[in-house]
């Protein structure tokens, strides 16, 4: 698989520490078809399983092969995780994994059911760690105080490192073992890939792999009981970030926490999702079809906002092959934008045709007006705050050519830039730089796009 799920939920979860505790016999979900659980799965067995898989988990070598992903399954099977009939694991390429419907599944019906007690859970984390933890949160803190906001996948990157550390002895160890080693991501990007993206991606890249060096920073201050082995280990610890960052679902009550329910980690992204994820009182997670979903269709559900890809090629390292618009990559009217109030998924060109969202006219024309008429500035300020169309109209009549030669300059200037990154990357040796194949695809996507919205700007005048 080469992504997991964001999708918010309300619920409460377990908070325990222990996450192996023997499993209750599972209950069907009301409307859900799933198959009958599996008898129940004492620790220790669970624990003996795991002990029947080779070798330690290779993280040093980003192009080693991939566990067992259909033992992973088993192990989860075997602790209670239920499946509806015909929804199986399929790979292309025997890397990247994805849960499809071979069989029709009905709307409504749960697809895929994760217990608790395989669930790995900021909340519990805490937990378990207690004031070690605590000691390291505020390490990171203290380099950053924006990290505040990004504690739970902290805590998340402390647990798999911790069950990392033991091997073979760790429960979780067949998920470890299935998971891949290779990413795309921003966190994985070098400053030659960096230097290969346009302005707005390669920022939402390089605020990743920042995010990454402040959580490794923290980690290494001893806090936490890891060996010294593992915190110098650089590709551990990325990787650790990295499958804690791609994996995870995030639920906000009782209380925000970021989850990780093994085998719905590897349902794919859809723009238009055709499964939700919701966590129970005890923290399980079910996967229901939130319509029919044909036979032969793989389960999706969202990662973000699928009018804005960007942000889903610097988490995760992909881009989505059905997104709709992108951001109109005006990273150079931010104060603007920030005045306005607008958002970057406001200010949006469409893929198919190159049109352009009428909110990029707007930051456009205020920057004009800025620059050559404060008054006019403030006044048309006051439209867009309250929504006067018709004195936002005026204005855009009034000053429709500035506008339109401010949008042509942009236009052209990003499908340059484009065009140069392009060329760089792919002067670069695939075999040193893997990640070129997605930058490209990134670069190539705003360069079609803007090749469309440059034509029609043409047709204006």
């Amino acid at each position: 698989m080469k992504i997991s799920s964001v999708i918010f939920a309300a619920g409460v979860f377990a908070t325990g520490v222990s996450a192996f505790a023997p499993a209750a016999p599972l209950q069907k979900p009301v409307g859900a078809s799933c198959i009958p659980p599996s008898a129940p799965t004492t620790s220790t067995q669970l624990h003996q399983f795991a002990m029947q898989q080779a070798g330690l988990v290779n993280v040093a070598d980003e192009y080693a092969p991939r566990g067992d992903v259909y033992a992973m399954e088993e192990w989860a099977i075997q602790y209670g995780a239920q499946k509806a009939p015909g929804v199986e694991l399929y790979s292309a390429d025997g890397y990247d994994y994805q849960y499809v419907a071979n069989q029709g599944v009905g709307a409504g019906q749960t697809a895929l059911y994760v217990p608790p007690d395989i669930v790995l859970n900021s909340a519990a984390i805490q937990a378990e760690f207690g004031n070690s933890l605590q000691q390291a949160e505020s390490a990171v803190v203290q380099i950053d105080q924006g990290t505040q906001a990004r504690l739970p996948l902290f805590r998340l990157m402390i647990k798999i490192l911790s069950e990392y550390e033991k091997g073979q002895e760790s429960p979780f160890y067949p998920w470890l073992e299935s998971l891949p080693r290779q990413y795309f991501n921003g966190v994985s990007m070098t400053d030659a890939c960096f230097s290969c993206l346009p302005p707005y991606a390669g920022w939402l890249a390089s605020t990743e792999r920042i995010n990454y060096g402040h959580f490794a920073a923290a980690i290494r201050e001893g806090f936490v009981p890891l060996s010294q082995e593992t915190l110098n280990n650089e590709a551990v610890v990325k990787w650790a970030y990295n499958v804690a960052l791609t994996r995870f679902h995030e639920v906000w009550q009782p209380e925000r926490a970021k989850l990780i329910a093994p085998l719905a980690d590897m349902i794919n992204h859809g723009s238009e999702a055709n499964c939700e994820i919701t966590v129970d009182g005890m923290g399980g997670f079910t996967v229901t079809a939130m319509y029919d979903i044909p036979a032969g269709s793989p389960l999706t559900i969202s990662l973000g906002d699928p009018t804005n890809p960007t942000p889903i090629f610097a988490q995760y390292g992909f881009l989505p092959q059905d997104c709709a618009t992108i951001f109109c990559k005006a990273m150079h009217l931010d104060p603007a934008i920030q005045e306005l109030g607008y958002d970057f998924k406001d200010l949006l060109i469409q893929t198919e045709s190159g049109e352009i969202a009428p909110k990029v006219w707007d930051i456009f024309l205020y920057d004009i007006l800025q620059k050559s008429d404060p008054g006019a500035a403030e006044q048309f300020y006051v439209a867009c705050k309250t929504n006067d169309e018709g004195t936002k109209q005026q204005y855009h009549d009034n000053y429709f050519q500035y506008t339109l030669d401010a949008l042509k300059n942009h236009v052209y200037g990003i499908m340059g830039d484009v065009e140069n990154l392009t060329a760089k990357a792919q002067s670069f040796d695939l075999n040193t730089h893997p990640r070129v194949p997605v930058i490209t695809a990134h670069n190539e996507l705003v360069s079609n796009t803007f090749r469309m919205t440059a034509s029609l700007l043409e047709q204006m005048g």
